[in-house]
């Protein structure tokens, strides 16, 4: 089957935890170097390749032999989720489909799992790639054979172990709610992850992944790829960079259509929409990831899917994750589409939760999707700098556990810096990270511990049921007030309480107690204690052996039966069951 013209090329993005070999996995596929060149070289880095069917042909025989209608791939590499949650089109994520890249020696990783629920929130298709097979002792290493090819020639131990390890995968991905295998046991693509053990550094089942993929596209993505190469160019904006000698640029995903220079293009500033022309289009050479950009190639016309770095006049501001459209026709009507797609956050906002701000509507979204799973409100969501208004309002949030700005991936204004270090400036905190999983657990910690302390201050007040024993030979004086020895029959004893005989007569108000000749606040069951009672005379309104409570209000009881009692000890909750009832005997309701 010949290659369609009018089919645009699929976009793939790469995704994996920080060290799991994304990059090296494409310089393999490329033939590049980009993993030693990226340290204080990677300034013009546009993070997309295309890689041309030829060049896949060339790589596998076996996928030589099936009929291909797509013009190749294009890879999308950038840290981190970055460009997976920038990458935006028709209200969803932009790549057509990913590839989750997975240390098979090391397993999953926080960022691994996070990968997963994007992908899963945004119904992506994918395959598992696990990488590093080279590094599993004993391997012997067949360069750029397949997989199955490769895996054949190992010895028995070798095979034991990777079989081993990809089931550990295989297990770990049904944990989470997938079904998956290894590639070539699957059978239905729809329905199961394919899991295709790799090296980067050898080569190995590299032939095997670029057939899964092709394969995927070609079978289960036809709707996707029905947009045409022709007609108005539409896009992504995926970073907006300053580079030397061309002022302001924009690194762009074209997804839809054909850009030219001269074009006139829309894009997204905040809070409006720009109309600029393009000056010149500079596009990566087919195979490379290119560093410097005297070694880009200078185009009349790109056609989708490509990576394109675009200069034009007055691109600053321009939005990361925004969209851009060139213009054929009404400027209202582009303008207005626009807005509408920046103005289409799909999330859930609550009456009462916390604010979150991000560089990019997709990566409000994810974040927004993860604090949702985890029954975190959100009361606003916003893209952008966080500014010295977005922490006035935060401010307004009464519940002081939801005072939260949490700032994913952008700056903090040099204002709200110099307010954050002064507490008498704001009360709000503020929580700020590039990784979306590490960001919510400092908040959850947070909120915790803020949580308990609140607790603690409001229950400190709560008068804690508890029950005592006038001991024989411990009255140390008989009024005002009377001193006597108690055991803690069971509960928490406190000063400052009213105690009560078992029928419900009010004795005295005991005032402090004494362990050791030393005051104590509380005393817990089975300690024996000195306590002072005020109104009361033993031998009178007390005897030695008399049994009393601790007379704890109704309102008390209401608290500590609806929301403390799971963190009441076992004693003490048997002693409040024993006051209840006490007091039900005759008022039913008491309490309730």
């Amino acid at each position: 089957m010949a290659v369609n013209p009018k089919i645009r090329t699929p976009i793939v993005c790469v995704m994996g935890h920080v060290d799991h070999g994304k990059t090296s996995l494409l310089d393999r596929i490329r033939g590049s170097s980009v993993v030693s060149s990226e340290v204080g070289q990677i300034t013009q880095h546009i993070g997309a390749t295309i890689v041309p069917i030829e060049a896949i042909r060339s790589m596998s025989g076996t996928i030589g032999k099936i009929p291909i209608n797509i013009p190749g791939l294009l890879f999308i590499d950038t840290p981190g989720h970055h460009a997976f949650t920038t990458l935006r089109a028709r209200g969803g994520a932009l790549a057509d489909m990913a590839i989750l890249v997975i240390d098979i020696n090391q397993g999953f990783q926080p960022q691994t799992i996070e990968a997963l629920q994007i992908l899963r929130t945004c119904k992506t298709p994918f395959v598992i790639a696990a990488t590093k097979i080279d590094r599993i002792h004993g391997w012997r290493v067949f360069e750029n054979e397949s997989f199955l090819s490769s895996f054949a020639k190992q010895n028995d131990r070798v095979q034991g172990v990777v079989e081993n390890k990809t089931y550990e995968v295989v297990g770990k991905l049904s944990e989470l709610g997938f079904s998956a295998d290894r590639f070539d046991r699957v059978s239905d693509f729809q329905r199961n992850l394919a899991i295709v053990p790799v090296s980067a550094h050898t080569g190995e089942g590299v032939c095997d992944l670029l057939m899964v993929m092709i394969g995927l596209a070609q079978r289960y993505m036809g709707d996707a790829l029905t947009l045409s190469v022709e007609g108005p160019g539409a896009g992504t904006v995926l970073e907006v960079k300053e580079e030397r000698g061309l002022g302001t640029t924009l690194d762009v995903i074209l997804y839809d259509g054909t850009l030219s220079i001269g074009d006139e293009i829309a894009v997204a500033t905040q809070g409006d929409v720009i109309f600029t022309r393009v000056r010149s289009l500079l596009k990566p050479r087919p195979m490379k990831e290119i560093l410097f950009e005297d070694r880009f190639e200078r185009e009349k016309t790109v056609v989708a899917a490509a990576g394109v770095k675009v200069t034009a006049p007055d691109l600053e501001g321009v939005i990361a994750g925004s969209p851009f459209f060139v213009v054929r026709g009404n400027r209202d009507e582009i303008r207005a589409k626009i807005k509408k797609e920046m103005t289409e956050i799909h999330v859930n906002l609550v009456q009462e939760g916390i604010v979150i701000k991000a560089d990019t509507i997709g990566a409000l979204e994810a974040l927004c999707k993860e604090l949702e799973g985890k029954e975190i409100g959100v009361m606003r969501a916003e893209v952008g700098p966080v500014s010295r208004h977005d922490l006035i309002d935060t401010e307004t949030i009464k519940n002081p556990v939801f005072r939260v700005l949490l700032s994913f991936n952008t700056p903090l204004l040099p204002d709200v810096v110099e307010m954050i270090k002064n507490p008498l400036y704001t009360q709000v905190k503020v929580f700020e990270g590039r990784v979306i999983y590490q960001i919510i657990d400092q908040y959850v910690a947070w909120r915790d511990e803020q949580k308990r302390l609140l607790d603690k201050q409001r229950f400190e007040h709560v008068v804690m049921p508890a029950k005592i024993r006038l001991m024989p030979d411990c009255v140390f004086r008989q009024s005002n007030p009377a001193v006597v020895g108690v055991r803690v029959l069971g509960g928490k004893l406190r000063s400052d309480v009213n105690l009560i005989k078992l029928d419900g007569k009010k004795v005295g108000h005991l005032k402090s107690m004494q362990l050791r000749q030393e005051n104590i606040r509380e005393a817990d069951a089975g300690l024996e204690v000195a306590i002072s009672i005020e109104g009361a005379t033993i031998g009178r309104q007390l005897n030695v052996g008399d049994d009393l409570f601790v007379d704890v209000p109704e309102r008390h009881v209401k608290v500590l039966e609806k929301e403390m009692l799971k963190s009441l000890n076992t004693s003490t909750q048997e002693i409040l069951e024993e006051y209840t009832s006490m007091r039900r005997k005759t008022e039913p309701f008491w309490g309730k």
